[in-house]
C-alpha cells in the first residue's frame, strides 16, 4: 500500500535594492532585478515521518544562518531539524550574508528570508496529497565544463582565458547527467525535482537573477502541463559554463567580464533551456518505484583548518590592504589570477588566529530507492562520482550548499598546484575524502532502514 504524500509551495525571496550580492571579491549592491528569486519547498510524508526539502535562490547560507532558520522552521512545523534540508542554488546574482558589507541590509534580509522559508515549509505541508514517485536520468552535453586546467608550466589555472596556448587539458571529468524525481499527485499538479551540477555564474553585474536554474524551472513549467519544478544544484566546485576551446556559435550572447570570465544573460537562458529540455526528454519515461519509507540523517565531522604559516602573512596583509583600498592595479596579477591572490590573502587573514578546525554537517535524505546527500559548501566532481556510486542505491543526488556553506572541498590531489579553489579553501587537504566518507556512511545507514 502506497503511503507517500507530497506537497509543494513557492515564495518570492527577491531582496530589496541595496542588498549586497555574493560571488565575487568586490562590493556589489543590488541595483535592479532581471528576474525574481524564489524559494521552492517540497514536503514529503510517509506514515508518521515528514521531510522538508527546500531550494532557495541564494549564493549560500553558512551554518550560522542555517541553524536558526532550520530551528525556526522546526518550531513552526514540528518537523525535526534533521528532516529539514535547505539547499542554495548558488546563484552569483543572489544575496550575500556575512555581516561585513551593509550589515543593516543583510540583517533585514536574513529575517525576511527566515520568515519566507518558514512560510514555504508550512504551505508545502498543507499541500500534501497522495503521490507516487518515479525517476529518470538524462544527459545535457556541452553546457557544463571542468574549469581547472593543467598549464604547460605545471600549475593548474581556474578559468584560463579562451584559446590560451599554454593550456594542456582539463583536470577532472564533468558529469553531464540531469536527474529527475517525478511525484505524480492525486488531484494536484505533479512535482518535478530536477538535479544538475554547474556553477550559476552566467549573468554578472549588479542586477538580481536566479541565473540558469530559474530559467530551467520557468521553461519546464511552461512546457509541461500542470507541473511544478524544484531545482537542486549538484557538485559544481570545479565546474562552470566556460569552454575555453569553444566551437562556432558558442560566443553568441557572451561577453568578457572583469575577471576574464565570459558571461551573458542570453547564455543564461540557453543553459536553462538545455536543462529543461533534458528533463522533458525523460519526463514521460520515468521508472516508477514504490516508496516504502523516507528517512533523514546527518553527521557532523571535524576537519583541520588551512591556517597560514607566519611568513605568509606580510604579503597577505599587503594584498588585502590594497584590495580594500580599491588599489587592485598594484597587485601584480590580473583577471582570475588577481581574484585568486585576493581570495588567498583573505583566507590567510581570516585564519591567522584560528580556529584550528571546523565542524561540517553532512546531511542525507532517502525517498525509497533515491537519496539526496547534502554537502555544506562547494564539492568537486570527484565527490559526486564517489557518492553516486554508493552500493545499493539506484539514484544518489549529491547537492551543494546544503544545510551550510563553508567553502570549497577539493580532493587531496588538487592541493598545491595553485588553483583558485585550493588556495582559497579554509580546509586542510583531505576534506573532500572526509565528506565523501561521511556521505557514504549516511547512505549505508539509511539503506538498512529499508
Amino acid at each position: 500500500m502506497n503511503r507517500l504524500s507530497a506537497g509543494f509551495s513557492r515564495v518570492n525571496v527577491t531582496p530589496a535594492l541595496g542588498t549586497p550580492l555574493g560571488g565575487y571579491y568586490k562590493v556589489r549592491l543590488a541595483d535592479g532585478v532581471k528576474d525574481e528569486l524564489e524559494a521552492n519547498a517540497l514536503a514529503l510524508s510517509h506514515g508518521e515521518a515528514k521531510i522538508l526539502l527546500i531550494s532557495v535562490d541564494h549564493l549560500g547560507l553558512k551554518q550560522v544562518y542555517q541553524d536558526p532558520i532550520r530551528r525556526y522552521i522546526s518550531e513552526r512545523t514540528a518537523v525535526p531539524e534533521e528532516g529539514i534540508f535547505i539547499a542554495c542554488t548558488h546563484t552569483h546574482t543572489g544575496p550575500k550574508l556575512d555581516g561585513g558589507i551593509v550589515p543593516d541590509a543583510q540583517e533585514a534580509y536574513f529575517h525576511f528570508l527566515k520568515s519566507r522559508l518558514a512560510d514555504a515549509a508550512s504551505m508545502a505541508l498543507e499541500d500534501l496529497k497522495p503521490a507516487k514517485m518515479g525517476w529518470a536520468v538524462g544527459q545535457a552535453p556541452g553546457i557544463a565544463f571542468i574549469r581547472r586546467f593543467l598549464m604547460k608550466d605545471g600549475t593548474v589555472c581556474t578559468n584560463p582565458r579562451p584559446e590560451n596556448p599554454d593550456i594542456l587539458g582539463p583536470v577532472g571529468t564533468v558529469d553531464e547527467s540531469v536527474s529527475l524525481l517525478r511525484f505524480d499527485r492525486e488531484n494536484a499538479p505533479a512535482i518535478a525535482l530536477v538535479h544538475f551540477g554547474c556553477h550559476p555564474d552566467t549573468v554578472g553585474g549588479c542586477k538580481v537573477s536566479a541565473d540558469w536554474p530559474g530559467f530551467a524551472r520557468r521553461i519546464l513549467e511552461r512546457s509541461l502541463d500542470n507541473v511544478r519544478c524544484i531545482f537542486f544544484n549538484g557538485v559544481q566546485g570545479d565546474i562552470n559554463h566556460l569552454n575555453p576551446f569553444h566551437g562556432p556559435g558558442y560566443l553568441n550572447g557572451l561577453a568578457m567580464d572583469f575577471d576574464d570570465v565570459l558571461r551573458g544573460y542570453e547564455h543564461t537562458e540557453h543553459m536553462g533551456r538545455a536543462v529543461a529540455g533534458t528533463v522533458m526528454q525523460v519526463y514521460s519515461k520515468v521508472r516508477y518505484s514504490e516508496v516504502r519509507s523516507i528517512h533523514a540523517a546527518q553527521r557532523v565531522i571535524r576537519h583541520p583548518s588551512n591556517r597560514p604559516a607566519p611568513e605568509e602573512l606580510p604579503l597577505a596583509r599587503l594584498y588585502n590592504q590594497l584590495h580594500q583600498q580599491h588599489r587592485d592595479g598594484e597587485i601584480p596579477y590580473e583577471g582570475m589570477a588577481l581574484t585568486t591572490a585576493v581570495a588567498e590573502a583573505e583566507r590567510m587573514l581570516e585564519l591567522e588566529h584560528g580556529p584550528d578546525s571546523f565542524d561540517l554537517r553532512v546531511s542525507a535524505i532517502s525517498i525509497g530507492e533515491a537519496a539526496l546527500v547534502g554537502i555544506p559548501g562547494e564539492p568537486f566532481s570527484e565527490i559526486g562520482r564517489t557518492l553516486k556510486a554508493a552500493p545499493g542505491w539506484p539514484l544518489v543526488l549529491p547537492c551543494c550548499c546544503a544545510n551550510g556553506y563553508e567553502g570549497y572541498f577539493p580532493p587531496i590531489d588538487a592541493f598545491g598546484n595553485g588553483s583558485y579553489e585550493t588556495r582559497s579553501s579554509i580546509f586542510k587537504p583531505g576534506v573532500a575524502e572526509a565528506i565523501s566518507e561521511a556521505g557514504l556512511s549516511l547512505l549505508e545507514k539509511m539503506k538498512h532502514h529499508g
